[in-house]
């Protein structure tokens, strides 16, 4: 009877990881790609869920211990798994502090999400290997008041974690729904620089330079010749940082309209979005950032701002804006490059 009771133990700790691993990253991902608050937060509940796989551990323990003792070549992914899911843990936990913000050449959130993407796959190629097959018993009601309670705890443990920072009076107590921390708010020069993988910063001759608006090139005095907005937005970079800026531009709505269902933004770097035309008057093509031109690494001389869309929706280095009969949604959620 005892060693039944392990066996299922053993059974249900392991399909309690099968489920939860990939619903951290998904909950990952969606907060990492939200730019609108929601009444639940995903990024809370993919607090919740990390602390779930933390709590697995005195149960794993025991399984990965035995499985090391047969000397089976698939120890050595377990252990690296281990060592993966070991390393997304703490620099999640880390990060949501901001006590440390790099290791090495490396940001925390680089670590977070490179060691979960990896985990993923370790993750069903372990159990691929080893399979666990659900039975009746696992789906009972003691089972399903287990995983209730299991977790409740879960989730009462990370939201007393979110107390501690505000009482501690740790800077992470103030990150934005998404997990980001605030960097440079409303001083351009302090907020970072980043772009989209291998999207190089492009150093451009305003004198040369131009935007083709509908097969119309437009250059940076045509559009500083328009009726200017002042826009205050907020920039929440999927490098888990945000920014709020007062950014100068014209809406797109003055300068193109098209029944076409979507507009494609291009840039300098060859990097692109596809915007649905029924937002034109919620998207700016901005030169100025805090009263003063933009910055190479910020877009100069134009870029496109988005409130409400995560930073790689704000393409930087603008060279046209065309509309397209590709519906906007028929691209990746996330570049690819």
């Amino acid at each position: 009877m005892a060693t039944t009771r392990s066996a299922s133990r053993r059974r249900r700790t392991n399909q309690a990881l099968l489920f939860l691993v990939p619903l951290a990253i998904l909950t990952g991902l969606f907060a990492n790609t939200i730019g609108v608050d929601w009444l639940i937060d995903p990024v809370m509940i993919h607090g919740a869920v990390a602390v779930a796989i933390a709590l697995l551990t005195p149960w794993k323990a025991p399984i990965v211990s035995r499985g090391l003792g047969r000397h089976r070549a698939s120890r050595w992914t377990s252990l690296l798994l281990l060592f993966l899911i070991a390393t997304t843990l703490t620099s999640g936990f880390v990060h949501s502090t901001d006590l440390i913000r790099t290791v090495g050449p490396l940001s925390l959130m680089q670590i977070h999400i490179g060691g979960a993407l990896l985990a993923l796959l370790l993750v069903f190629a372990h159990f691929r290997s080893h399979p666990v097959p659900v039975r009746k018993a696992d789906l009972d009601r003691r089972a399903f008041l287990s995983a209730v309670g299991f977790g409740t705890a879960a989730a009462a443990i990370w939201v007393g974690w979110e107390g501690v920072l505000h009482i501690v009076g740790s800077r992470g107590a103030d990150r934005r729904f998404t997990g980001s921390h605030e960097r440079g708010s409303f001083n351009p020069a302090a907020m970072p620089v980043t772009s989209w993988w291998d999207d190089a910063v492009q150093h451009i001759d305003a004198a040369a330079w131009s935007v083709q608006v509908a097969g119309n090139p437009m250059t940076l005095s045509d559009i500083e010749a328009m009726p200017l907005d002042h826009v205050t937005a907020i920039l929440d970079c999927t490098s888990a940082w945000y920014s709020e800026q007062v950014w100068t531009g014209v809406r797109l709505d003055r300068l193109i309209a098209t029944d076409k269902p979507s507009i494609a933004v291009s840039s300098a770097s060859g990097y692109g979005r596809r915007f649905p035309t029924r937002d034109l008057d919620k998207l700016w093509l901005v030169t100025h950032v805090g009263g003063a031109p933009l910055s190479a690494g910020h877009g100069f001389p134009a870029r496109i701002v988005a409130p409400g869309r995560r930073g790689f929706w704000w393409v930087k280095w603008v060279t046209a804006i065309e509309p397209s009969d590709v519906a906007w949604w028929r691209q990746l959620p996330f570049p690819a490059t």
